[in-house]
């Protein structure tokens, strides 16, 4: 041990001639050094470096990137696959959060997580650019940051974003999605003055999107957010895209079954005719506030839409002009079916001044008729 001590002067003046160490420089044994807090230390120099590199790499940012210092996360609404909806402000505004994560977890191969990136950045370039009362407002988005923090639990803990993810902020709209409303509504059914409002609500919606040369291809009540009043808005631009010239630019099974047409099922060319077909059904839900294909399989469904022309039984009491609009949408032929312009125009122009409902009060399974009665 003494050996060693007394090499040090002879080491220390062999580095002073190198250059390696000047006078100023404080010597520490090596047993006195804290390993944990030099680690900690570089750690954080390394963050700093890499996201100084990271932020001269990514370049300008894009228009729909939000400021994430004033973005507030609150808590969970909504849970699905790839991500979870949590309700927060965005400078002073009451939003609905996206986070989705597609890889942190280490399931996600990289081909997957590269397609659901392409498909959020799509998502985004559509959304943003669209403005109208019936159409869910876009506020902003962000992509891979670890900026943001999210409620880890129910005891208020925070964690952050994982770098993958990225997140959608949108309005949010109290009234939840027309799915959950038909649902709640199902055994009292809607007033006809409802259901036409809320359809012609969805066919403007739709109608400005056409104009804007948008396709959203997943038309389906759950896509549908209604706000305090019960205006309806479209929302989730996730499969959207903008309508090819060539309509054998645009095949492939994109949407939900039971609102899909039957090209679209079928694979074969389609263009944005397949939205009118899917608001068909949606007319015939929300006046019935029920499921189509209730007892059928999703294999049934598709080769019995496609073959044999399978659509919901309109019921009885369904008036004659409502129930037109319906087949006219969803007629097997897409050039038979109206633009959505002119679906406009026949909701405009239907009679809500007789009667408040659909059927007459104190009537148990409301306007299931045509169906035998099931459970709860």
């Amino acid at each position: 041990m003494a050996s060693s001590t007394s090499e040090v002067p002879e080491v220390k003046s062999k580095l002073k001639k190198s250059g390696s160490l000047g006078s100023s420089d404080t010597y520490v044994c090596a047993d006195k050094i804290d390993l944990t807090s030099l680690d900690i230390q570089l750690e954080q120099q390394l963050t700093k470096k890499w996201g100084k590199a990271n932020l001269k790499s990514q370049g300008p940012k894009a228009d729909w990137e939000i400021d994430l210092a004033k973005l507030e996360i609150r808590y969970v609404i909504a849970q699905g696959t790839y991500g979870t909806v949590y309700r927060g402000t965005y400078d002073g505004q009451d939003v609905a959060v996206k986070l989705l994560d597609w890889g942190e977890d280490g399931f996600a191969t990289e081909a997957e997580t590269a397609a659901l990136r392409s498909s959020f950045k799509q998502e985004v370039a559509v959304w943003h650019k669209l403005s109208h009362p019936n159409v869910t407002k876009f506020v902003g988005a962000s992509m891979g940051t670890t900026d943001l923090k999210i409620p880890a639990n129910d005891t208020g803990a925070r964690a952050n974003l994982p770098v993958r993810a990225c997140c959608v902020v949108v309005e949010y709209l109290a009234g939840g999605t027309l799915k959950q409303y038909l649902i709640k509504n199902r055994r009292r059914k809607l007033a006809y003055k409802v259901v036409v409002q809320l359809a012609l609500d969805l066919s403007r919606g739709l109608s400005y999107l056409h104009s804007q040369k948008i396709v959203h291809r997943d038309v389906k009540t759950e896509n549908m957010l209604l706000d305090t009043q019960r205006n309806l808005k479209i929302a989730d631009f996730g499969v959207a895209r903008v309508e090819a010239q060539n309509p054998k630019d645009m095949t492939g099974a994109t949407g939900t079954l039971g609102y899909m047409a039957p090209e679209v099922l079928d694979g074969k060319p389609y263009n944005r005719k397949c939205d009118v077909y899917s608001f068909g059904i949606c007319l015939w839900e929300i006046y019935c506030c029920d499921m189509p294909y209730p007892d059928l399989s999703f294999a049934d469904v598709s080769s019995a839409v496609v073959h044999q022309n399978l659509r919901p039984d309109v019921p009885r009491c369904c008036p004659s002009a409502f129930a037109n609009i319906m087949r006219k949408c969803w007629d097997a032929n897409p050039d038979k079916r109206p633009d959505m312009d002119e679906v406009v125009q026949l909701m405009e122009a239907l009679d809500t001044s007789k009667g408040g409902g659909m059927i007459p009060d104190g009537q148990s399974s409301g306007c299931l008729c045509f169906t035998r009665a099931r459970g709860p």
